[in-house]
């Protein structure tokens, strides 16, 4: 896909000019070859020579992207529906507890939430069901109109974001969505602005740093170049926090996680389905990761004022 690329000279973390390159993988959609390079001041892994916020649009135009169209082709994309079931339990319940606690168990009005990077609204779709106040945002036109089709709920364009008004929402979820943005400071800076003072913003990205992503190298599921901007270590998020003044509460592990992106690592290692193998790489990384979860596939960090 020709498009406009963005080169970076400098970690789009940190700033700092001391970055070099360490792998090469494929877009397994596009078969297009992408640098990854490292920060070597806040470890923070990048996509190197990334198509522009419009022209990366093409990018998520597939059929097998799960996140846009639903799709339940094929074994792993139809156990990502099943697990996806109990995920959904399992977030709003993470919410529901972080946000009793800042509030120090008193009553409190009905929440709200925002849901950034909405896809088909099957988490806000959730939230409704449960009484919140849910809203999502979605960049995806098709995406959103499954969404409408699928739950029967209205997602916003993501422009949208700049019109809400500050301490508009007592949550703020982002689930595997940070990764995606290119304008990431300004990003956090926006979502910092619209939560209430003791609200919650709940950023799930991938950890390179897991055993899974040290297995299958190149062909980290996680990875998902050019989609996937950002490649995050524990000490890039902490620092990259820090950075605009948000607190972190918690590191939570998402186990599924490890499943599912070593059976996709495997696929697209070997060229062929290994449901088996993937599911060993998946225990055995989460094993390692039991007594320190901030080696765990991917993570969900909770970040207050």
């Amino acid at each position: 896909m020709s498009s406009t690329r963005i080169k970076y000279p400098a970690c789009p973390c940190c700033q700092s000019a001391d970055i070099h390159p360490v792998l090469v993988t494929a877009d397994h959609v596009s078969k297009e070859l992408f640098e990854i390079w490292e920060c070597a001041i806040c470890s923070v892994r990048f996509t190197q020579n990334i198509p522009d916020a419009n022209a990366i649009k093409a990018y998520y135009q597939a059929e097998d992207y799960i996140s846009h169209t639903d799709t339940s082709k094929g074994l792993v994309n139809r156990m990502y529906h099943f697990v996806r079931k109990r995920t959904l339990v399992g977030k709003y319940k993470l919410v529901a507890s972080a946000l009793k606690a800042s509030s120090g168990d008193q009553e409190t009005d009905q929440q709200s939430i925002l849901d950034m990077g909405a896809g088909t609204g099957a988490f806000v779709h959730y939230m409704d069901m449960k009484g919140w106040q849910a809203t999502g945002l979605e960049p995806d036109e098709g995406a959103r109109t499954r969404a409408l089709d699928l739950h029967k709920v209205k997602l916003l364009p993501t422009e949208h974001l700049s019109e809400i008004k500050e301490n508009s929402f007592s949550a703020v979820s982002l689930w595997h969505v940070l990764e995606h943005v290119h304008a990431l400071h300004a990003y956090l800076e926006q979502l910092k602005k619209i939560i209430s003072p003791s609200g919650r913003i709940f950023i799930a990205v991938p950890n390179y740093t897991c055993y899974d992503a040290a297995v299958y190298k190149k062909y980290w599921a996680a990875y998902d170049v050019p989609r996937h901007l950002y490649h995050f270590s524990p000490a890039s998020m902490k620092l990259l926090l820090k950075m605009h003044a948000l607190k972190l509460y918690d590191i939570r592990p998402m186990w599924y996680d490890s499943f599912y992106i070593s059976m996709l690592s495997e696929k697209y290692k070997t060229g062929h389905s290994n449901i088996i193998k993937g599911s060993f790489t998946g225990a055995a990384s989460n094993l390692k990761a039991l007594f320190n979860n901030e080696r765990c596939c991917s993570l969900i960090y909770i970040v207050g004022k």
